[in-house]
């Protein structure tokens, strides 16, 4: 579960801005849009926010710094060799900005048990590292590393409450590596749980969403009648979806392609199965007539490609990070997608929901509390500001968050300008 994130110097995000899923003040939509984290009940969080702004206002950037944070956690110890570079990207419009690290930290909970991790980072090396858990309610600093650019070393801190092999996870930590990682990959128990929060529970998604395979396996299993539950609910009209596989066909490929090319498609798709996707709808005959997947609308093919997904992350508790939503789909579509997250009924885990978008349809206070919006803009110095509804203290029940939001209330919208005539 994501209480709280933070990232600065990354991208467009220049000062650091932080974003939390930490209920605020407000009574309304207790039982669907909230629920209680930890079992004494200390901790409440939203299932779900959305995030406005413009076009290049940095909403996207806010889905990459979680992208590049988890990629780091997951890959730092393994995939990285000594000297390879971290995929950092500091705000470049500053000169003093661009010589500095990224910096990233999350606090989220995992067995009813509050982590709070972070770290800043160069392309060369990891700048600094950072862990507290709060087993009991205290915080307790797990580990901590600072780089000492005047002695060309580290300065280790492993607190007392940090059990297993320390000093060795120490020494194999290169500087491009991260200690959470290192230590995970070298047996340690204890740190387990964070590195799987990052690996398994956070999910992201471009703007394209998925393609149709996962959903297209569960329809090959026992789960193909919830693929099809959420079909029908979403009033598509498939009446059911047949999956086939056949190898790979290199014949098939244009008898005019190059050599190399032919020869690099044709090693990538070895003992790779092809997926041929029908779907069914009845004729008015009464018998069934089968439809490519390609011949379906965009919109289509992406409720069956977040089909699969959707149902995997409410069904596990994952939290899904989603840029523009809206893209291809319905605003009723748009809303559907986000009430499954709202209703405890299709969320028994608590999965949580944050998704970039432009639909102001469901910009109101029927679908979402008023601690769910938030917004990106670019101030002079084009760096994002990130902000929630909340600091505009908008009327409960009775503001209009969508034609408030249009007319400029509250920012967050581009600045048009009339076109100069040609010649």
């Amino acid at each position: 579960m994501l209480v709280e994130m933070s990232v600065a110097n990354f991208r467009s995000f220049r000062e650091v801005q932080t974003f939390t899923l930490a209920k605020g003040k407000g009574d309304e939509m207790l039982a669907t849009n909230t629920f209680d984290a930890t079992a004494a009940n200390d901790i409440s969080l939203l299932r779900s926010a959305a995030i406005y702004g413009p076009n290049a206002s940095g909403k996207s950037n806010l889905l990459l710094a979680l992208q590049t944070m988890k990629q780091v956690v997951v890959d730092s110890a393994v995939s990285l060799q000594r000297g390879d570079k971290l995929p950092m990207t500091p705000f470049r419009l500053n000169s003093q900005s661009r010589q500095q690290p990224s910096e990233f930290e999350v606090t989220f909970l995992v067995g009813g048990v509050r982590y709070q991790y972070g770290f800043a980072a160069t392309a060369e090396r990891i700048h600094e590292e950072w862990l507290l858990a709060y087993p009991k309610g205290r915080a307790q600093r797990w580990f901590g590393r600072v780089w000492n650019p005047e002695d060309q070393r580290y300065d280790w801190e492993l607190g007392n409450n940090l059990v297993g092999e320390k000093q060795l996870w120490q020494k194999s930590t290169r500087d491009n590596a991260l200690f959470l990682s290192t230590a995970v990959q070298l047996n340690s128990e204890q740190l387990q749980p964070v590195f799987d929060w990052f690996k398994n529970t956070l999910r992201l998604a471009n703007v394209g969403g998925w393609g149709p395979t996962f959903s297209a396996s569960l329809c090959e299993g026992t789960d193909k009648e919830r693929i099809m539950d959420f079909l029908r609910a979403a009033d598509l009209h498939i009446d059911d979806v047949l999956v086939e596989t056949h190898p790979f066909d290199p014949d098939a490929l244009p008898s005019d392609m190059p050599e190399p090319m032919r020869d690099a498609i044709v090693g990538g798709m070895k003992d790779k199965k092809i997926l041929d996707i029908k779907t069914i709808r009845m004729g008015d005959d009464g018998k069934p007539i089968a439809f490519d997947f390609e011949d379906e609308s965009d919109g289509t093919q992406k409720l069956f490609s977040f089909a699969g997904p959707w149902i995997d992350s409410l069904t596990n508790g994952f939290v899904l990070f989603i840029d523009e939503l809206h893209d291809n789909l319905h605003p009723r579509l748009v809303q559907f997608l986000v009430q499954l997250f709202h209703n405890p009924e299709t969320n028994p885990n608590n999965a949580q929901l944050i998704f970039t978008t432009h639909e102001t349809s469901i910009l109101n206070q029927e679908v979402f509390r008023r601690d769910q919006i938030w917004f990106c803009e670019k101030d002079k110095s084009q760096a994002t500001a990130l902000y929630p509804l909340t600091d505009f203290s908008p009327r409960k029940g009775r503001e209009n968050l969508e034609a408030a939001y249009l007319s400029g209330r509250y920012g967050a919208l581009p600045f048009v300008r009339s076109l100069k005539q040609a010649g």
